[in-house]
């Protein structure tokens, strides 16, 4: 079972994203802010992590920046999960580090591939 981490701090987006994601097989953990998230992407270890950009604390773009920059955090994917979807950001959100980028409101079955997506590159080089 894939391990995704969860980096949003609105508590309804939150629920339900990660009771979707569990109910797909998915075991997902939470966290509410960037700053939250990078420290759980170091003691979980997930296999992939959905990042919110627009977050307290450390924003999502911060915070993708650091994992990336973090040995052992570095290969972990990240898909960037946004309200913004203004022209150019998708490419600050692949210059943050992100691998993949998602508008709000999420298409779940879009999402799903996605993140079907990253794993399998992941897993196979």
């Amino acid at each position: 079972m894939a391990k995704l981490l969860l980096v949003e701090d609105n508590e309804m987006n939150s629920d339900m994203l990660s009771r979707r994601l569990q109910r797909k097989g998915y075991d997902v953990v939470l966290a509410v802010d960037g700053e939250q998230g990078v420290a759980l992407a170091g003691s979980e270890t997930p296999d992939l992590i959905l990042m919110d950009m627009s977050l307290p604390v450390l924003d999502g773009w911060e915070a993708t920046k650091q994992l990336k920059a973090t040995r052992e955090t570095a290969s972990i994917p990240v898909i960037a999960l946004t309200a913004f979807c203004m022209a150019g950001d998708h490419q600050k959100a692949m210059e943050a580090g992100c691998d993949d980028y998602e508008t709000k409101p999420i298409e779940f079955a879009r999402l799903l591939a996605k993140i079907e997506s990253l794993l399998e590159k992941r897993v196979s080089p």
